[in-house]
């Protein structure tokens, strides 16, 4: 047995026994019987005298279907509608396919590159959110697996981007300078109160460490994460795609990026830490996401990241939201709920918390209700957090190159 195969088979001691799954399998007989098959399979092949090359290929082949099955039914209809055991076949099909299956068969670096993209499927994609008890060890392992072989990297070096200066500028709610949980929660948290807090995460390796794209290139670029192309979600010509990491930081921070004919993308509402618990490692959830409950396990984290010009058309979200800035700054337009009647949300039902309207240009001709509203001008600088209660409107806009993280919390 080489040493690659018997690398594998010590991370195939990870994938699930079927008693660890039937539960999940219960009302699907074509996944129950090919998942069966394959953890059997993988039970009986840490025994190399026990190999069944035609069962193998057999199994291959049935798991192969299996994830191919599942992808369609995800992209059936609205992804928010694609039910969680449909998702978690789908992950299950797809730790078996790539890694024991995929790379048993073949490790080239080709297929190392392949395998690294469907184990990020299977996380955007499937749901691997209490699989099963030994999922996270697996996913962790088949990283760092794959990245100690990844291609190696020839590309040009990307740049360290400039701190930005701290700038005197309008702010038309309220500022408090790293508060305490007290204060937080009494004027902020409880009186449903968007405020600036300056200051307040410069404690975080990031706002040091992420400026320096390469580190990003490195801990991240073989990562797949999805990515919105267009000026913004709610326009005509918006669309996403899932890329390698370091294919988007090239493209969108590379010397490429200057081009009269560039087109703006951005890395946008992903869950890049679950992804990467490298860079989680980086920033720590905030105290203030704790005042509901004292815990931070329910707090929802996701990181923006692009070059200048991204845009979020107004909306809102339904929990309270902490925006924390890393590096780069944004200009953001509140309104308060009180407003909604007056915002023009889109009447589609997956628009519905999205306004028509160009905040920073309203039309008041066109949508005459907006001169009633009024609205809320700030800049979120680095080291800052904005808190939003939930059902606040915003529209927020790169001024810089910007990394950002938010946490919504109930």
């Amino acid at each position: 047995m080489g040493a690659v195969e018997a690398s594998l088979l010590e991370l195939a001691k990870l994938l699930p026994r079927f008693e660890d799954i039937v539960e999940l399998l219960e009302n699907e007989v074509e996944a129950r019987y090919i998942l069966r098959r394959a953890a059997d399979h993988f039970a009986k092949r840490q025994a190399i005298d026990q190999l069944n090359r035609p069962e193998e290929e057999e199994i291959s082949y049935l798991i192969h279907a299996l994830v191919d099955k599942n992808w369609e039914r995800i992209h059936s209809g609205h992804f928010s509608s694609v039910p969680l055991t449909i998702r978690k076949i789908y992950a299950l099909g797809c730790y078996f396919k790539q890694i024991f299956f995929l790379l048993l068969e073949n490790p080239s670096l080709e297929q190392r590159e392949l395998c690294g993209t469907v184990l990020d499927e299977a996380q955007l994609l499937g749901c691997t959110e209490e699989l099963y008890e030994k999922c996270t060890e697996l996913k962790h392992a088949l990283m760092q697996y794959l990245d100690e072989r990844a291609t190696s990297n020839n590309s040009l070096p990307l740049p360290i981007l400039a701190a930005v200066e701290r700038r005197a500028s309008r702010c038309d709610i309220p500022q408090l300078e790293a508060p305490s949980i007290l204060e937080f929660r009494t004027s902020c948290y409880q009186a449903l109160q968007p405020t600036l807090l300056l200051n307040t995460i410069n404690h975080w390796p990031a706002l040091s460490k992420w400026r320096d794209l390469n580190y990003l290139l490195k801990v991240a670029g073989n990562r797949t994460v999805p990515i919105e192309i267009g000026s913004n979600y709610a326009s005509d010509e918006w669309s996403q795609q899932l890329v390698k990491l370091r294919v988007f930081l090239h493209r969108q921070f590379g010397p490429s990026n200057g081009r009269a004919d560039h087109e703006i993308e951005y890395l946008a509402q992903h869950e890049l830490f679950a992804q990467i618990p490298a860079l989680k490692a980086d920033i720590c959830v905030p105290d203030y996401c704790t005042v509901s409950s004292n815990n931070a396990a329910g707090v929802d984290i996701k990181a923006w990241l692009g070059p200048s010009h991204t845009i979020s058309p107004m909306h809102y979200d339904p929990k309270h939201n902490l925006l924390c800035q890393v590096f780069g700054c944004k200009s953001i337009i509140l309104a308060s709920p009180e407003d909604t009647a007056n915002l023009y949300a889109h009447e589609s039902e997956f628009l519905n918390n999205t306004s028509q309207i160009d905040a920073a240009k309203p039309d008041f001709e066109r949508f005459p209700l907006l001169r009633r509203v009024r609205f809320y001008e700030l800049l979120l600088q680095p080291g800052d957090c904005l808190y939003l209660p939930p059902k606040w409107w915003h529209y927020v806009r790169s001024e810089t190159p910007s990394f950002s993280v938010s946490f919504w919390w109930e």
